[in-house]
């Protein structure tokens, strides 16, 4: 069983930054790690994505902003976003899919709010 626990969602201005972090339990081998977010009214969209080989996919609105990063010593895929826009307000969710049986595993979603 595979669980993970995010971090790092808040309120920040228009224009700030912030570092969501999602660390997984567990022994297991990952094919891929990610972060997806669903806004109030919207389906919920990948944000970024890192396959085990360090291919890295990003939507088109955040591909210069935001940057995915994992740290497979502590089992973490962070999510380093900067000039964080209005339309960032989102519950992000992590996710990865585990090798062998390609099974996918959710966080429970952290709130990032983008306000003046």
């Amino acid at each position: 069983q595979v669980q993970l626990v995010e971090s790092g969602g808040g309120l920040v201005r228009p224009g700030g930054s912030l570092r969501l972090s999602c660390v997984a339990s567990g022994s297991v081998m990952f094919i891929a790690r990610g972060w997806y977010r669903q806004a109030p009214g919207n389906e919920r969209e990948l944000v970024a994505s890192m396959t085990s080989d360090g291919t890295t996919n990003y939507a088109d609105s955040v591909a210069d902003r935001f940057t995915i990063s994992i740290d497979y010593a502590k089992n973490t895929v962070s999510l380093q976003m900067n000039s964080l826009k209005s339309e960032d307000t989102a519950v992000y969710y992590c996710y990865v899919k585990r090798a062998m049986t390609n099974r996918e595993y959710w966080g429970q979603g952290t709130q990032v709010t983008v306000s003046s």
